[in-house]
């Protein structure tokens, strides 16, 4: 919601100071050059302490190579190399297809919601995972294939070639204005925004307003907590009786593991209530101006 309100500057920088909380990654050398366009950011358990004991060094850009050493952007040399991977990425290919079905230019695939070629006289055909999302590809797919089955089966329908024509230009538009026009940015997408897209067109996503007034412990979880699958099992085709549980208690199963010995609970601090009676007006205040 506040991604859709607020300039895109200010969400930028809002999704770089969440990132920074749990792993700052100016402290470690590993912020992009241009900060103002998202790239994909590390978050990795062994990175930082590796980092930190010299297991692993942070270097800007390779413009130089010897028989045994490379030079960097820095005019720094790191000698005696005995190895050096290329990870440069892939490209992507469809040889076993006819070309006017799925046509790769410029390391990308004009694809209605990253998925149905617009072209075709019937939606027989999807591709699944050609996408690169700023979270989860696991969720992302389920819900791909959850789509794209009900489509083959004539449950759902696709709009016209030229509304899906439409689409395709504005989508990558706007991908060109969140993430800039990197080769290594083509397939990227926002995560939370396309999961809820393609569960709108199964009829899977939670309607997080009237939910605050059926289920409003459930509606805070979903609001606060972390975008996962379970959510989109909550209603509609593939609804699960257990996702709401496994919502719930998503935390103290996490934790599980970590509690093996037992602890005096402590006393929670009086600024929590004062926070929680916030958060609460705040969720009031933006369903208000929603709706």
């Amino acid at each position: 919601m506040l991604r859709n309100v607020l300039p895109r500057a200010i969400v930028k920088w809002m999704l770089e100071q969440q990132m920074n909380r749990w792993f700052n990654h100016e402290n470690y050398g590993l912020q992009p050059q241009n900060k103002y366009l998202l790239k994909e950011p590390v978050l990795n358990d062994d990175l930082p302490s590796r980092i930190l004991y010299g297991a692993v060094k942070v270097k800007p850009r390779v413009t130089g190579l010897t028989e045994t050493s490379a030079i960097f952007e820095d005019e720094t040399v790191e000698e005696d190399i005995d190895v050096i991977v290329f990870a440069t990425g892939y490209t992507f290919a469809f040889p076993f297809l006819e070309e006017s079905l799925v046509k790769v230019e410029d390391g990308r695939v004009s694809l209605y919601k990253h998925m149905f070629p617009p072209q075709l006289e019937k939606a027989t055909l999807a591709c699944i995972g050609l996408i690169q999302p700023l979270g989860s590809i696991f969720p992302t797919v389920e819900l791909q294939a959850r789509w794209a089955t009900r489509v083959f089966k004539g449950l759902c329908s696709l709009p016209t070639e030229k509304t899906m024509m439409e689409d395709i230009v504005t989508r990558n538009e706007r991908r060109i204005d969140l993430f800039g026009t990197s080769q290594s940015q083509i397939l990227q997408t926002n995560y939370v925004d396309y999961l809820d897209e393609l569960a709108s067109e199964i009829g899977a996503k939670p309607d997080l307003v009237s939910l605050f007034f059926q289920d409003p412990k459930l509606a805070l979880k979903l609001y606060f907590g972390p975008c996962n699958s379970y959510q989109y099992r909550l209603t509609g085709p593939g609804q699960w009786e257990g996702a709401r549980r496994a919502i719930l208690t998503q935390k103290q199963r996490i934790l599980k593991p970590l509690k093996t010995r037992s602890l005096k609970a402590s006393s929670p601090l009086p600024a929590s209530l004062l926070l929680t009676m916030m958060g609460l007006l705040a969720i009031v205040t933006a369903l208000f101006f929603h709706i």
